[in-house]
């Protein structure tokens, strides 16, 4: 299976403030999003991170990844300097980039820490799948209503969870339904 989140922000106790997120420090934080993670993703499954892993470093990052499941790529976000540290193990991603295109059942994905007006494909089809805004769960639906096919794949907007391309695709097929 294919999932994708972003805005993990592990160890930064100002986030859960910034955004409202139900925790009272970072220790708790981690310890949910992980075992949330790892609950829902398999060994064998692929996690595309759409950045934001943690702004506090290499050591870090390499603790909180490591403790994850899955076959993990990260698309780089703004708090991600953390990638470019030469202490840091890139062995945990397959590939680390600024942006990627994936297809999937003759779907195409746009990847990007940022969330964009028009994307390629935009006018054929294509989804965009971001993070960034630390948006909750409305985003996505208004988008949905408006037929717009972006969805923010970050914790705050799927219950701190990682969420599937399944998901996704059942999500916008609904979207058509209703517009039926």
């Amino acid at each position: 299976m294919i999932y994708f989140t972003a805005d993990l922000h592990f160890y930064h106790d100002k986030v859960i403030q910034h955004v409202n997120r139900p925790f009272p420090n970072a220790e708790k934080m981690n310890q949910v999003l992980i075992e949330n993670w790892n609950r829902k993703v398999g060994a064998a499954d692929e996690v595309y991170i759409l950045g934001d892993v943690t702004m506090k470093g290499a050591s870090y990052a390499t603790e909180a990844l490591s403790r994850l499941k899955g076959r993990k790529y990260l698309v780089k976000g703004n708090h991600d300097r953390f990638a470019e540290q030469k202490e840091f193990d890139k062995y945990i991603f397959e590939w680390i980039k600024d942006y990627h295109e994936l297809k999937y059942q003759n779907n195409e994905f746009i990847l990007f820490h940022y969330p964009i007006e028009e994307w390629k494909g935009f006018y054929r089809g294509a989804f965009h799948l971001h993070g960034h805004q630390h948006n909750h769960a409305d985003y996505n639906y208004r988008n949905l209503e408006q037929g717009i096919r972006r969805y923010d794949v970050g914790v705050d907007a799927n219950n701190m969870c990682p969420v599937s391309i399944e998901e996704i695709l059942e999500f916008f097929a609904m979207g058509e339904e209703l517009r039926q």
